[in-house]
């Protein structure tokens, strides 16, 4: 699968096919809204049932990620469990996934209290929602129509670079929504699958 190479507020990082970004200078696998144990959740508060393989499912893709990467560092923005409960039913499994490697948690509205809100490498921000750029985020599981499907994507814009969920179980939120458009009015879009393609977004009226 090939990963699709470009610059970011004066750094070089990757798309990778999988929904992770790679950041060469820091060794490091950067993923947003694994959101661990969502089946298990909606299961408990009575909401519909889901295949019960999501964490495993998403397990499995972080450890072939951090394996293909030769990763030293692991950071997730946010999001990482779908609540508290779930954070303790799967803390084991993640532990092992994760031994190998240093792991910076960033906490989002999912995991409050967890980690910090957010942290500052080379002049970026990483944080779960985008605020002042130059800033890598996730929070809007963003995807793009195309071909009669909904495709998970990066959106990279001048001051933010916004991940696409990881987990398994996530719906998303179109590209063309208000608060996407606002955020990055044009730049691209980078398709998630079997090969990371970059698509230009045309500029877009702030809304």
């Amino acid at each position: 699968m090939s990963s699709f190479p470009f610059r970011f507020a004066g750094q070089d990082v990757a798309a990778r096919p999988s929904g992770a970004l790679w950041w060469p200078a820091e060794r490091a696998l950067v993923v947003a809204d694994l959101h661990l144990g969502k089946a298990e959740r909606m299961a408990r508060r009575g909401g519909a049932l889901l295949p019960p393989y999501e964490v495993q499912a998403t397990l499995a893709r972080l450890a072939a990620e951090l394996e293909a990467t030769g990763a030293r560092r692991l950071i997730a923005l946010g999001d990482s469990f779908d609540d508290d409960a779930a954070r303790e039913g799967v803390a084991a499994a993640l532990a092992a996934v994760t031994a190998r490697v240093a792991v910076l948690w960033v906490s989002g509205n999912h995991d409050p209290g967890t980690a910090g809100a957010e942290v500052l490498l080379h002049g970026i921000a990483l944080r779960h929602i985008a605020g002042d750029g130059p800033d890598i985020s996730g929070h809007y599981h963003p995807k793009l129509r195309i071909a009669g499907r909904r495709v998970p994507v990066f959106l990279i814009g001048a001051g933010h670079l916004i991940l696409p969920a990881f987990g398994t179980y996530t719906g998303g939120l179109d590209t063309d929504a208000p608060v996407l458009r606002t955020l990055i009015p044009e730049g691209l879009a980078v398709l998630t699958g079997r090969a990371a393609r970059p698509i230009p977004l045309a500029r877009r009226r702030r809304v």
